[in-house]
């Protein structure tokens, strides 16, 4: 199972977002903190080409009144306990929503929640408070390429301080991961859950 190798070979320090309709959810997410990572779930967010590409139940819509993104954000957040924050699955439509970014955020802050952009969202600088990751790491799924990206946030890292990448749970991901992580000590380097970077809503 690609989610019980990513829990149990990459480091502690990895963060780990689960997809809400997850079978077993709490589950997965007790499994993944009782192994020391942080956990964060993933909110579907309406993506273009929606409802041909569907990210599933309760979609945030861009066109969704607040009440409605109320409604079904009361339902993604009530799946689980012990997130710490949520990150977007999908979501470039919605993005372009400012009242729907805005319900989405005034629900996340009343609750104490966290957000991060996976890096897939469209930057609109100043919009709206968030973290955002620097790279995807696995959109080309192939060892070579991954490796390459991750040394493309040591580069960053080493520039700016600090670099934040994304990637699936995919077998090759997971396993380069795991390799490339080994010896970060001894370039220098300290890994660090998505926490140390993230912004709270409106603060």
């Amino acid at each position: 199972v690609t989610t019980r190798a990513a829990i149990e070979r990459l480091p502690a320090e990895v963060t780990l977002s689960f997809v809400p309709y997850a079978e077993g959810l709490q589950g997965w997410i007790d499994l993944a903190r009782a192994q020391g990572h942080e956990v964060m779930l993933e909110m579907p967010m309406e993506p273009s080409g929606y409802p041909d590409n569907d990210p599933g139940p309760h979609t945030l819509l861009a066109s969704g009144q607040p009440a409605d993104i109320q409604a079904r954000m009361n339902w993604l957040l009530g799946r689980a306990t012990g997130y710490f924050g949520v990150t977007n699955y999908m979501g470039d439509r919605f993005a372009t929503s400012d009242s729907g970014m805005s319900a989405f955020l005034t629900i996340l802050r009343q609750r104490g929640v966290a957000f991060l952009d996976d890096g897939s969202m469209s930057r609109r600088p100043g919009a709206w408070a968030r973290a955002s990751a620097n790279r995807i790491i696995d959109e080309e799924q192939n060892p070579t390429a991954i490796v390459a990206q991750l040394n493309a946030l040591e580069a960053l890292a080493k520039g700016q301080g600090q670099a934040l990448g994304t990637g699936f749970s995919y077998p090759v991901t997971v396993e380069a991961v795991a390799r490339w992580t080994a010896d970060m000590d001894a370039r220098g380097l300290q890994l660090a859950p998505a926490s140390a970077m993230t912004q709270r809503p409106g603060r």
